[in-house]
């Protein structure tokens, strides 16, 4: 099946996700790898109408180790 329609959004930095987030409140989902979010959309589980892509925004990927933490 496929999911219902939705309007996508690909922020550049934290801030602009941010912004969009606040805007556009309930009616968005984060999208950050998509494994749990993308069944859910094409089982119509979950029908955001506003999903935003965290792919992209610089610092929000990847796992590093700095000072005894670890940061995933």
């Amino acid at each position: 099946m496929y999911p219902a329609s939705f309007d996508y959004h690909a922020p550049g930095s934290v801030q602009e996700a941010i912004s969009l987030l606040g805007k556009l409140g309930e009616d968005a989902k984060l999208l950050a790898g998509g494994h749990s979010l993308i069944p859910m959309m094409k089982l119509r589980l979950a029908q955001p109408k506003h999903v935003i892509d965290l792919r992209k925004v610089p610092g929000l990927s990847g796992i590093k180790e700095d000072g005894g933490m670890i940061s995933i």
